[in-house]
């Protein structure tokens, strides 16, 4: 027989009940986890201990003592006073009985947040297609005979003229070698896919990761090893996490005494993203988390972080974190970061290979 407490305990979003002097009652598992505090712990405070100071939250149960009636409010910055980390919510209270107390349900906004911003991000690389193909018309073939007109110029010209020929033949291949990475973005060939061990999958990335661009960066793994195959296309997944991989070392730069990056995969169920030609909505419960040390994402890049040309290397094209984007859309999946100084995280969430024929995962 399944009781009452376990149905609340099975929610995943925070439930508290607010007594009628503001003292928490009670608190299911979700709000435990949210809070970061235990059901003891919390019952021991009030919600104004829990919440910033003036939150909306604290009025929001006010008004339905005094109304009698649910009320909702939407967009809602939680800061816990404890952690000091930051949320946005969307928060519902509503009348528990007639002796005053409120039961108040939380929704964080990172995943609706995530879901309308991944649209957003493909409607970019959709955009990127056509623009893509034109440059690589337009633009190579030129570059094809400045280059060689270069090189017949420098077998004609002294050691000091041989230095600006050598120089418009660098620069002439560094503006083919981004305009090749565009061309990724109009390539709309159907890849084979299949089952994906992720695993197997972020080893390659982490072999390749410590021989070569991150050799001054520890990396560590923490990996759920009961995960089902992912459905996608092997190198592809190797791009899109060696890419973010390499993001990471580069935050964290090569001269960091503590540099150190993350590589976790979990189950994250109840995850749904509505796909285009889908029937119904695609459930995305596999995680892989990329996190780094470094210094982190200033908030005025957060909302365009994955947008075409946005960078803040010096050498960056802005095409790596884009190409990211379009590949793990492609895939049906969802790419998110969570910044957070010194604890950055780059969340990729897939869908899960549902097999037909009984075939294994690739390796």
């Amino acid at each position: 027989m399944v009781t009452g407490d376990a149905v609340v305990n099975a929610l995943p979003l925070p439930l508290l009940t607010i007594g009628p002097e503001g003292n928490i009652l009670d608190a299911n598992h979700a709000a435990e986890n949210f809070f970061e505090i235990g059901v003891r712990m919390l019952r021991r405070q009030k919600l104004s201990d829990i919440v910033p100071f003036g939150s909306p939250t604290v009025a929001l149960v006010d008004e339905v003592r005094r109304r009698r009636a649910g009320v909702n409010e939407h967009r809602i910055d939680l800061v816990n006073p404890r952690l000091g980390t930051e949320r946005t919510v969307d928060a519902f209270a509503t009348p528990l009985g007639e002796d005053g107390a409120v039961l108040l349900m939380l929704q964080e906004r990172t995943i609706a947040d995530k879901m309308d911003r991944q649209l957003t991000h493909r409607g970019a690389a959709r955009s990127l297609t056509a623009l893509g193909a034109m440059l690589a018309h337009e633009i190579k073939n030129p570059l094809s005979g400045i280059r060689g007109a270069a090189q017949l110029l420098e077998q004609s010209v002294d050691a000091n003229d041989r230095m600006l020929t050598r120089l418009i033949c660098d620069e002439t291949d560094r503006i083919v070698n981004l305009v090749e990475r565009m061309e990724l973005f109009g390539d709309e060939r159907p890849v084979d896919s299949g089952a994906v061990n992720v695993h197997g999958v972020l080893a390659h990335v982490k072999r390749l990761a410590e021989s070569g661009f991150a050799r001054h960066v520890r990396i560590e793994e923490g990996y759920d090893p009961s995960l089902p195959p992912v459905h996608g296309n092997r190198d592809q997944l190797i791009q899109v996490f060696l890419n973010l991989v390499k993001n990471a070392a580069e935050a964290i730069g090569p001269d960091a005494l503590d540099g150190e990056i993350m590589l976790t995969t979990s189950f994250r169920a109840g995850i749904r993203l509505q796909m285009p030609g889908a029937r119904g909505r695609v459930a995305l419960p596999i995680e892989v988390g990329i996190r780094d040390n470094g210094p982190g994402v200033t908030p005025d890049l957060l909302p365009h972080l994955f947008d075409t040309f946005v960078t803040t290397k010096a050498q960056g094209s802005g095409l790596g974190l884009a190409l990211v984007s379009k590949i793990v859309g492609a895939h049906g999946g969802v790419v998110e970061c969570d910044p957070a100084p010194r604890r950055t995280t780059f969340k990729v969430l897939l869908p899960i290979y549902n097999a037909q024929d009984g075939r294994g995962s690739e390796m």
